[in-house]
This record gives C-alpha cells, sequence and structure tokens, in this order.
C-alpha cells in the first residue's frame, strides 16, 4: 500500500468543511464546563429547601437562626472552587491524553486530534487503532476489525476495499486506507451511544447508596415538616416559635454536609490522581478500584518493559543454515507494516532486504498467533506460537518448553501452503526458533510485594507461552506464580470455569474472548475485578472490568474504553493509585457516620415530637452549633487524611454500626430529659441546654469513634473539638438560647454524660454483636 497514491483534500476543502461545522468534534471531555460545575453544585433540591427555610425564619425576625445559610453557602463555594480547580488540571492532561489518527491531506501524511478530522478527510488506519469516525475503505491489507463495542460480538471481522468501518470498532489486524463519510454526532458510535452506554461503567456502591438515603430523606421532609408545625403550633408560645422549632427539625434531617462531602472528595480524589499521573475518565472508578480485590494484567509492559530483543536464531532442520533463516525472517519481517514490540525486535534484528514480492498475507492475531505470507518463486512461510502452528510436534514442544522454562519468548518459522478458501496454513514445515528476551521491570517486585500487603489477588492474562509467563512471574516476585494453566485448556462451561480460576495465577496463550470471561468469572464469584492492559487483545476485558485501567503507551481503543489511563505507562504507579482511592473512599466512609447519625436522630426526634406534643428539643442555631463543630470541621479535617485501611465490604453496614447506635443514644437521652424536667421545674433554658449539651456529647462521641485506631492527631482533634464545644456554651450561652448553669446543675451533668457514654457504648455492643451473627448466617 503506497500513501502517495491517495491526494486527500486540499487545505481550501478543509476550511470550508470546518467552516461548514462538518468536523469530527464531540464532547468527550472528562471534566465538566465551568456552567455545569456552578449549576450541580449551587441548583441542588437541597439549597432551595434551605433557602425556603431561611426565608421562613427571616420572616420570624429571628435572624441569628439563619446561620445554617452561612453554612451552605460556603459550602456550595468550596465545592465550585475546588472542581474548577481541578478541571483546569485535567484538562490540561486530557490534550496530552487526546486520541490522534493520520490523515493524508495534498498528497502529504499529517498526526492530527481526531477531533480535527472533517467529512471526505483520507484516513490511514493501522493494527490496534481505534476508526475515529464512519468511513469506506479505499485500500485494505488483510484488515480484520473487532466491532465488539458496537455489536457485542467479539469475533473479528474481515474487511476488503470498498466495506464499511464503523466508528468506535478497532483493528485487531492489517492496516489500510479509508475516506469519511460521517462525522460528529452522526457517526455510528454517536448515535448508539444515545441509546445506551458503549462500556460498562464503573460501579459506585458508596454513592447508590447515598443517593438513596438523600432521595428517600428527601421524600420524608416535606411531610415530616408539615406535621411537625403542625403539632408545634398548638404548643409554642407563638407563631413564630413553632416556625423556628419546625425549620430545626427538618435542616437536622438535611445531610447536606455529605452530599458536599462525597462530591467534594471524588473531585479532589480525580485532581490527586491526575498529580500521580493517572487521567480518570469516570469519577466512579475511583471507589471501583479502591475495592478491588483482584487484579487481571498482561504481562508486557505491567510485569516486563515491552522493550524484546532477538537474542538467538536456532535451526530446526540440519540442512537449514542460520544465514538461510535470517534471510527468510528479513523478507517476512519487512512484509508487515504491524507496530508492536515483537516487531520492533524483529526489525531490530532482520534487517530490510526487500527481493520478494509477497502475493498474499496474513496479519496476526491473538486469535491466531501467528502470521504469514506468500511469496513469488520463493513459496510461503508462518510465524508465530509454535503450539499453534505444530501442536502436534511433541519433540519441537520439548525444546520450545526448555527455553520457555528459562523464561523465553519462542517464536517457530515454518515453511506452509495456503488454503486459500479459508485464509489456512497447510503443510507446515518447521524451519527454525526465534528466541525472544523480554526484560523484568525493575519495580515489579515491591510493586507485587504492595498488593500482597493490601491483600489483592494478581492473576497474569498473557499471549505468551504459560510457562515463559510463570518464569518471568515468578522472578518477579508474584506469589503463585508457578500455579499456571494454558488458557486452551480452560473449560467452556462457565460454572467450571469460575473454579479453575480460582485456583490459577497465571494463564498463558489467552485470547482476548477468554480474557474477558476470566474476569467475568471472577465478579461472578463475589470479586470486585480490575483489569490493566496495552493492547487490543485486552480492550473486551477492559471493557468489562468493575475498573479497567489502560496504558497511555498503548492502542486507542484500550484507552478508550478504560476508566482510568496511566499517563506514564508504568504499572509501578499502580500503588500509589489504589492508595489513593483507598485513602478517599476510607475517609468517606468514617465521616459519612457524622451525618447519617444526625439524619437519623432528626427523623425519630421530628416523628417522636410530632406524636408527643412537646416543643421540639432544638432551635436551629443549636443544631448549627453541633453540626458545625462535631460534624462540619472534624469531617474536613479527616477528609484530608493520608489513610490507606483496606475497604470495609458494606459501606452502609459499616456506616450505620457507628450512626445508629449514636443516633439511638441521642433519641433516648433527649426523651429522658424531657421525662425528667419537672426535676428542675420544667425551665425551658435548661432544658434546652441540658439538650445542647447533650446533643453535643453524642455527636463528639460519634467523631472519638470514626477517630479509631487513635493516633495523636486524632486525639489532639477529639479534645480540641470538646473545648471548642465546651468554651462555646460557656463564652455565649444566650446566643445560644440557653442559660449559664449554676453548681447544682452542672453537677447534674455528670450522670447525664455518664449515661450517654454507657447507653453508646451498650448499643454499639449490641449492634456489633446483632451484625457479627448476620455475617455468619450470609456465610
Amino acid at each position: 500500500m503506497e500513501e502517495k497514491q491517495f491526494h486527500g483534500l486540499s487545505s481550501a476543502e478543509v476550511e470550508d468543511r470546518i467552516r461548514m461545522d462538518r468536523t469530527n468534534h464531540m464532547n468527550t471531555s472528562a471534566s465538566k464546563s465551568v456552567s455545569d460545575i456552578v449549576k450541580e453544585h449551587s441548583l441542588t433540591y437541597f439549597n432551595f429547601l434551605n433557602l425556603f427555610l431561611a426565608v421562613l425564619v427571616a420572616l420570624t425576625g429571628q435572624f441569628k437562626n439563619m446561620t445554617f445559610m452561612g453554612v451552605i453557602l460556603i459550602n456550595t463555594a468550596i465545592g465550585i472552587v475546588q472542581e474548577l480547580k481541578v478541571k483546569k488540571l485535567i484538562d490540561q492532561i486530557s490534550v496530552m491524553t487526546a486520541a490522534r489518527t493520520r490523515v493524508i491531506r495534498e498528497g502529504v501524511t499529517k498526526e492530527i486530534d481526531v477531533s480535527d478530522v472533517v467529512i471526505d478527510d483520507v484516513i490511514l488506519l493501522e493494527s490496534g487503532e481505534q476508526v475515529c469516525a464512519d468511513c469506506r475503505l479505499l485500500d485494505a491489507t488483510g484488515i480484520e476489525v473487532n466491532e465488539s463495542m458496537l455489536t457485542g460480538e467479539s469475533r473479528p471481522v474481515k474487511k476488503q476495499a470498498g466495506e464499511e468501518l464503523m466508528s468506535g470498532s478497532y483493528l485487531v489486524s492489517g492496516s489500510g486506507v479509508a475516506k469519511v463519510f460521517h462525522v460528529g454526532e452522526n457517526n455510528y458510535a454517536a448515535t448508539l451511544a444515545k441509546k445506551a452506554k458503549i462500556k460498562k461503567r464503573a460501579s459506585s456502591q458508596m454513592q447508590e447508596i447515598i443517593k438513596k438515603i438523600i432521595k428517600i430523606d428527601g421524600v420524608l421532609l416535606i411531610p415530616v415538616g408539615i406535621l411537625l408545625y403542625l403539632s408545634q403550633r398548638g404548643i409554642a408560645e407563638t407563631t413564630s416559635d413553632a416556625v423556628v422549632n419546625t425549620v430545626a427539625g427538618v435542616i437536622g434531617m438535611i445531610p447536606e454536609g455529605l452530599v458536599l462531602l462525597t462530591s467534594v472528595s471524588f473531585v479532589l480524589g480525580v485532581g490527586r490522581l491526575a498529580r500521580k499521573k493517572a487521567l480518570v475518565q469516570e469519577m466512579e472508578a475511583i471507589e471501583a478500584l479502591a475495592r478491588v480485590n483482584v487484579l487481571c494484567l498482561d504481562k508486557t509492559g505491567t510485569i516486563t518493559t515491552g522493550k524484546l530483543d532477538v537474542v538467538d536464531v536456532v535451526p530446526v532442520q540440519e540442512e537449514q543454515s542460520p544465514e538461510e533463516i535470517t534471510t527468510i525472517m528479513s523478507e517476512l519481517t519487512w512484509a508487515f507494516d504491524d507496530v508492536n514490540s515483537t516487531q520492533d525486535a524483529l526489525r531490530k534484528k532482520f534487517k530490510k532486504i526487500g527481493k520478494w514480492k509477497a502475493e498474499e498475507k496474513i496479519p496476526f492475531s491473538s486469535d491466531r498467533k501467528y502470521r504469514a505470507a506468500f511469496f513469488e518463486e520463493h513459496g510461503g512461510y508462518a510465524l508465530g506460537a509454535p503450539e499453534f502452528l505444530v501442536p502436534e510436534n511433541t519433540q519441537l514442544m520439548e525444546r520450545v518448553n526448555q527455553y520457555s522454562a528459562e523464561g523465553m519468548r519462542v517464536l517457530l518459522l515454518a515453511s506452509a501452503t495456503l488454503k486459500a478458501e479459508e485464509m489456512k496454513l497447510e503443510e507446515v514445515k518447521p524451519l527454525g526458533l526465534i528466541i525472544i528476551e523480554d526484560q523484568i521491570r525493575p519495580e515489579a517486585k515491591d510493586t507485587f510485594a504492595y498488593f500482597r500487603e493490601q491483600k489483592v489477588a494478581i492473576k497474569v492474562l498473557s499471549g505468551d507461552n504459560p510457562v515463559t509467563v510463570s518464569q518471568i512471574a515468578g522472578k518477579a516476585g508474584l506469589e503463585g506464580a508457578d500455579k499456571y494453566l494454558d488458557a486452551r485448556n480452560l473449560p467452556e462451561d462457565f460454572e467450571e470455569l469460575r473454579e479453575v480460576v480460582e485456583k490459577y495465577a497465571v494463564f498463558g496463550r489467552v485470547r482476548p474472548e477468554q480474557k474477558q470471561n476470566i474476569i467475568k468469572a471472577c465478579q461472578a464469584n463475589g470479586k470486585v475485578a480490575g483489569m490493566v492492559g496495552d493492547g487490543v487483545n485486552d480492550v473486551l476485558a477492559l471493557k468489562d472490568a468493575d475498573c479497567g485501567i489502560a496504558m497511555a503507551a498503548g492502542s486507542d481503543a484500550a484507552k478508550q474504553v478504560a476508566h482510568i489511563v496511566l499517563l506514564d505507562s508504568n504499572f509501578a504507579s499502580m500503588t500509589n493509585i489504589v492508595g489513593e482511592g483507598r485513602t478517599i473512599i476510607s475517609n468517606i466512609e468514617k465521616v459519612s457516620s457524622l451525618y447519617l447519625t444526625k439524619t437519623i436522630y432528626s427523623v425519630l426526634l421530628c416523628l417522636i415530637f410530632i406524636f408527643w406534643q412537646k416543643e421540639y428539643p432544638f432551635i436551629p442555631i443549636q443544631l448549627s452549633w453541633i453540626s458545625g463543630v462535631a460534624i462540619g470541621v472534624p469531617s474536613f479535617l479527616l477528609t484530608l487524611e493520608q489513610n490507606q485501611n483496606s475497604i470495609s465490604e458494606g459501606f452502609l453496614r459499616h456506616v450505620m454500626r457507628v450512626a445508629l447506635p449514636a443516633a439511638l443514644t441521642m433519641v433516648g437521652t433527649l426523651v429522658l430529659t424531657e421525662v425528667l424536667s419537672p426535676f428542675w421545674n420544667g425551665e425551658d433554658l435548661l432544658s434546652s441546654l441540658y439538650h445542647l449539651v447533650l446533643g453535643g456529647m453524642v455527636s463528639l462521641i460519634v467523631v472519638y469513634r470514626v477517630c479509631m485506631p487513635m493516633t495523636r492527631y486524632h486525639k489532639v482533634l477529639c479534645v480540641g473539638l470538646t473545648v471548642i464545644f465546651a468554651a462555646g456554651l460557656v463564652i455565649a450561652p444566650g446566643f445560644l438560647g440557653i442559660h449559664r448553669l449554676d453548681c447544682w446543675q452542672s453537677v447534674l451533668l455528670i450522670p447525664m454524660i455518664c449515661m450517654v457514654c454507657v447507653l453508646n457504648q451498650g448499643l454499639t455492643h449490641i449492634f456489633e454483636w446483632m451484625d457479627g451473627k448476620l455475617k455468619k448466617a450470609e456465610k
């Protein structure tokens, strides 16, 4: 295929098409627009609800009880500023990873962004590249296309000149020239994306649960608020007091900080990961990555550097000389335009001669595991995996296994004839072995040690000989590397596959569909499966993994379907990235307990005081003080912690083990305080003081619980918050709607605080016991 025979568009024609907006531009940015960010943080259901409540309080004239709006405004501003900072960083990085393609314009080959392709452009396609726009082949050399992301069918489809290629598909072999006939939103992939997502989105168990909690809470707010107002109107001295009491009950039910916490934490996580050379293409991938407990990866580019060297040429036939094999290899190697590490190693070893003319070619594919060319007057030759070309030759396979046992890759050069109607080889005769050495990454041992400590199982899925892969993985420090299996022996039955996958750490001679099936088998076994890959043969597995991670130096197709792209293409970066993901999720899990405690006890208190027909025990300023000191400040500080604890299996269960006992303690102690109020003659200010102190104590206990294990930083935080909370009661009692304590009132607080601690501890033990029983029952 000669590029010079295609002229392509002229500069004037390109400009005309740009003016007519016939370009391939689509909104595929990993970040949102500035207006979207501002709207997302400002125009929320809870913000509007808080604004409505603030207006109601303003109408009563009790302006100090509007302080909760200050928190809302600060939260909104923080969310917008932080996300804008991350957007700027992501936009800069996205330029570095933008997909590129080659076009012919005015007879010259140029590399441009895929978004700059215009209709009627002539584009060049190579194996491993994703088709960026719908086009028609003008010339094709052994092209096979995988259309699984469009049709779900993974088997490669052969394409000839004159046939169409759809955007979103990718070349698994061959090369060609094509003319674009659809661009942008008119592309087949774009129209399909409007109906359904092309790839599996990363899952976020935590976000899904939080959304459900907020949805339920949002539905309860209005009817509970109305009922609470009706009950307070008949009890409070004035309508203004009834409104204020109702607002206190309702704002306590709103977990606005939790919404901010999760969104900002994810956004900041994307920014921190970007600084660690990882581009997150879906925010949910951060949680999926943090929860991964099985990580599947290809050997090349992960365990090894991807740089290969031909170290020996071994004749198989006695009459065959190394010089003859070198000549054949030189002609066979340069007959193909493949772009990969193996081809680079072959071209470095075997120099171009170019005297033979190829009549027919069979390009390499992950399914065939070989390539072949048939030359005029010189016959046909194939190069590939020995076990695929001559599987019955046991004597030869023994020699191959000896090299494989030393960690070498072995390719077989063989003569062959072509069965034209099926494009298959016949009369395959071994000629020589090409011995290739793969360099192990120096940091591989430390990387595997890290994942072993984090209890993440590693499975190597490679297209190479399983013995070779096992040896290399063992040298790199992979635990269980001696447990290997040839993927040709994998069972077809999925239930059997699930059992087999658990037994082995290394799989060799794996086809792309088998990688995909292994991922699905791990998921069916209850695992959160991640996939790291860089080649076309990894695309199917990357697409279906809970978290797909691609190398920036890999194929366009792999980067397009991955959830995360490693910008430095270094597998060792995974230690930092997984650690960062676990830090984010672990911190969100911890501080979620603070917010949900308040939401739970607020809902229960509202319902109790509706039916009890008594005044609501808090006013808004008091809840703002509790929320600010014992929820807002610690959640912010704890979220910034570097903490790589392993992630709990169930987010809701983990949070409720802390939140529910604390919420019930709060409700129990406040109800008891109301019952005991006749002992202090039912003084409202004194009751209000006790409510505030006990409410603050419960929230501080939750802070103490989520700070476990207790470090020096955590001790300072807990003591500091307690002092600040107490100082507020002493310095500004009137502002908080309470009065100063005298001696006997202070003494009475001691047994109350002890009661809070004992009740919370008892309920915590009960819930932990019940949770343990439930886990045993589930097993």
